[in-house]
């Protein structure tokens, strides 16, 4: 294994650990990380007390279907931005009734970027059910198609143990 990928595993751990002695449950929203998020976490054994669900909502049209995003945002400020970021986690904690939830967005290249928004570009949305919420913008640059859905995933999951740690332990 590499070092991002053992950063992932031991991220995702945390994850679960985090949400497990606060009684948390996680719920994931991913578009350019295509379910990576949901799979890191559940590639650790026992994580079904903690993961609920995941969406891969790839298209527009599945981010206003499955999660709620408006067209007029999604005209107004693309696919790839903070306001569809933030839409989707609000959509996905709506839908899902989980404590927590991540959402991802951006552009992974090797083409679709521009120089508004160039490859690289993610933006991230982490919140808990009580509306509370994190967001993120980063430029991947320099990276590959994997290497900027990778530190996506990384990103995404040190978000969610973020807002977990900020919840009192329970268990």
């Amino acid at each position: 294994m590499n070092e991002l990928a053992d950063a992932i595993e031991l991220q995702a751990i945390r994850v679960l650990d985090l949400c497990r002695a606060r009684g948390l449950t996680v719920a994931t929203a991913e578009s350019c990380t295509g379910g990576l998020v949901a799979g890191a976490l559940t590639d650790i054994a026992g994580s079904s007390d903690v993961v609920d669900r995941g969406f891969v909502t790839y298209s527009n049209a599945a981010k206003m279907q499955v999660l709620g995003v408006s067209a007029d945002t999604l005209r107004a400020h693309g696919a790839v931005s903070e306001e569809t970021a933030r839409e989707m986690v609000a959509g996905l904690i709506r839908v899902a009734k989980t404590s927590l939830g991540v959402s991802i967005t951006g552009v992974a290249g090797p083409g679709g970027g521009s120089a508004e928004k160039p490859v690289g570009l993610v933006l991230f949305a982490a919140q808990n059910a009580k509306g509370e919420i994190i967001v993120r913008r980063e430029v991947f640059a320099d990276q590959d198609r994997a290497g900027v859905r990778r530190l996506s995933v990384l990103t995404a999951l040190a978000m969610l143990s973020e807002l977990a740690a900020q919840a009192p332990v329970t268990r």
